[in-house]
């Protein structure tokens, strides 16, 4: 893995040391090649035998090409790679795409790519050719899923054929020009078992989150952007039992299920003239119909919260949903806000009493200084005392250090209390360690 990374990096390095006539060059021949190549081929599903026919015409160009650019043998290759990307890819992004120790791709206008490393932005020294060729590039995302984006559309979520989220934004919002962001999934989804090799959590905590989810306790995941919510609500969902009937509600479809009783929902945008939007709480109403056993959804921002309360308070136990918080009283105060925007006229203390009732615990993500995930506390929500809604810290994690290599050193704690929720796992069947809420446990990592 390390070659692979110092070789592609070395081409990428080479790549910022080429004149603009280089990028002129590969216009040109890319034009060309496009012209007398058999565009049928491109729906070949023969991928290898087209990657070398485009290969053989390129070579073929590059010798008919009375060309300023001298190009050694590196030089070569790699223009003939990038043509290849060009036609079959994502052109500049296709070589981050195929790093699996990649995260997030944002490119700030066509000169500047950044990358995301192991939890740490990095710059790269790719670029695309102008304005107009990272147009070309999300186009070719966006249309791939039906979607569109224009001067009457500036912006645009998307997803690619992995899965992987895209938002793009460009003029006369983004002022120096189109701007991309791709949030990448795994192919493989994480389980249990990596994310206690990564120390996000531990074994303890892992038994204890499979019971949440068995015992139907609903549940919701908070965390700033990047802290690993939708991760985790992937990994939490393999518990729920083959036998159940879920429905899944996104913006943009990016969860992972392994069952295979899944019904999964997906927002739609308005059309040109404004129309024809289906937006999340017109999809959690509709789910109510379809006879769900749990329902999931991507993330709430907004309406949809009342609905989705309303859903665990009648029946639907056991469901799902992430919220953008950075703590998780705050996760309460945002949920609290959403459900006002329902237009409802509802009185606060019913709604923090509403909000109370319907959820069981809340786990809150956060991404540290060292670009680790961590599950930092997880509460269990008690009701009410007066008008606030009370809660209890079953465990959390307590930073103790920074060792000298940069990274963020700390234990996990249980707190000693009790959770009411126990009652639920006896009822359930579930079985968890003696002993294990007792406060002496603690998990250094």
């Amino acid at each position: 893995m390390e070659r692979q990374l110092t070789d592609r990096q070395e081409k990428q390095r080479k790549m910022s040391t080429l004149p603009e006539e280089y990028f002129e060059l590969k216009t040109r021949i890319h034009d060309r090649l496009l012209d007398i190549m058999d565009i049928s081929l491109l729906e070949s599903s023969q991928r290898d035998f087209v990657v070398v026919q485009i290969k053989s015409l390129v070579e073929r160009i590059l010798k008919e090409e009375n060309s300023s650019v001298p190009l050694n043998s590196v030089e070569r290759e790699l223009l003939i790679s990038e043509i290849q990307n060009e036609v079959l890819g994502l052109g500049p992004l296709e070589p981050f795409l195929q790093d699996p120790t990649i995260s997030d791709i944002l490119v700030n206008t066509f000169e500047q790519i950044y990358v995301e490393r192991f939890g740490k932005l990095e710059p790269t020294e790719a670029r695309f050719k102008d304005d107009a060729h990272l147009r070309r590039i999300i186009d070719r995302i966006v249309s791939a899923v039906g979607r569109r984006v224009d001067e009457f559309s500036p912006m645009v979520d998307a997803r690619l054929a992995d899965g992987s989220r895209v938002n793009a934004i460009i003029p006369p919002l983004a002022i120096d020009g189109p701007i991309l962001s791709i949030r990448r999934f795994a192919v493989d989804p994480l389980e249990l078992e990596d994310l206690i090799s990564f120390k996000t959590l531990t074994p303890e905590i892992g038994e204890v989150l499979r019971g949440i989810i068995r015992s139907r306790l609903n549940v919701i995941i908070s965390g700033g952007t990047g802290s690993g919510k939708t991760t985790l609500l992937n990994v939490v969902s393999r518990f729920i039992p083959e036998n159940e009937r879920i429905v899944t509600i996104e913006d943009s479809a990016e969860l992972q299920l392994k069952q295979e009783h899944v019904v999964r929902l997906e927002t739609r945008p308005p059309n040109i003239e404004g129309k024809g939007e289906i937006n999340q709480r017109d999809l959690v109403r509709n789910s109510l119909r379809m006879r769900p056993d749990r329902i999931i959804v991507g993330e709430v921002r907004g309406q949809e919260a009342f609905d989705m309360f309303q859903a665990m308070n009648t029946g639907h136990e056991g469901s799902l949903t992430t919220v953008h918080a950075n703590s998780p009283r705050d996760a309460l105060m945002r949920l609290e806000t959403m459900v006002s925007m329902a237009n409802l006229d509802i009185p606060s203390d019913f709604m923090r009493r509403f909000i109370a009732s319907a959820i069981n615990i809340l786990i809150h993500l956060s991404r540290l200084a060292d670009g680790t995930r961590k599950l930092v506390s997880l509460q269990e929500i008690t009701g009410m005392e007066g008008n606030v809604i009370t809660m209890q810290e079953i465990f959390s994690f307590k930073q103790t250090a920074i060792d000298q290599q940069g990274n963020i050193r700390g234990r996990y704690i249980f707190h000693g209390v009790q959770p009411r929720f126990i009652q639920k796992f006896n009822t359930a069947g579930i079985k968890i360690a003696p002993g294990l809420f007792d406060a002496v446990n603690a998990s250094v990592v």
